[in-house]
């Protein structure tokens, strides 16, 4: 996509870990969505982020790790080159990991909106791993984390055992789900929370730099 015609700077952010016997060929197959979107000829070149101080894509052969801090211009039509990334990660992650995928809306300006104006910023999370179960046990984490961190305002941490049990107990069923339903195909990306709205005026989430 030409920058010129590209609202939006995305940042993609997360470390997934590898099969060691992962080669840099097989990774640049997996990411050939996100590296041709970025008008790149191969993963070298679409490895480098638009931010210098930004590390990129990066394979970390001594970890056995896939590490992301990377930002493209583009559009919406990012979320299928990156739900393709994931869906040829899925065979080279050897544990479940997730992606943070930020939209920062370049057309915005702060001090010119008007003020019920919003920035169209918007976040998803999008999930990779070997098998569904994996991916499931990262989401189920992310939750639990979250949950436990918004209720221990108002709650002693050894009161909530309960709302983890029912979260736990939501997750085994839709694992049965996915068991019974023999149609599992790739790992879509979906928004945490349930949520993946644009934060207005105020609310930009800032990048990860490593």
């Amino acid at each position: 996509m030409s920058q010129y015609s590209s609202p939006f700077e995305i940042h993609v952010h997360g470390d997934i870990p590898l099969r060691p016997d992962v080669s840099t060929s097989q990774l640049q197959d997996a990411l050939r969505p996100l590296w041709r979107y970025a008008s790149a000829d191969d993963l070298a070149e679409g490895a480098a982020s638009l931010y210098q101080e930004e590390p990129g894509i990066a394979h970390d052969t001594t970890e056995s790790m896939l590490r992301i801090c990377w930002t493209v211009a583009g559009d919406q039509d990012f979320r299928a080159a990156i739900e393709d990334a994931c869906s040829g990660l899925n065979e080279l992650a050897s544990e479940g990991a997730a992606l943070e995928v930020s939209f920062y809306d370049t057309e915005f300006d702060e001090e010119e909106a008007h003020e019920d104006e919003q920035a169209r910023d918007d976040f998803l999370m999008c999930f990779v791993g070997p098998t569904p179960q994996a991916i499931l046990q990262v989401q189920r984490d992310m939750l639990v984390q979250d949950v436990v961190q918004t209720m221990e305002r108002h709650f002693d941490a050894s009161e909530l055992g309960a709302v983890v049990f029912a979260i736990d107990d939501l997750f085994r069923q839709r694992y049965e789900a996915l068991q019974h339903s023999m149609s599992w195909g790739r790992a879509a990306p979906r928004p945490r929370g349930g949520n993946s709205g644009g934060g207005g005026r105020g609310g930009r989430k800032p990048r990860h730099l490593h």
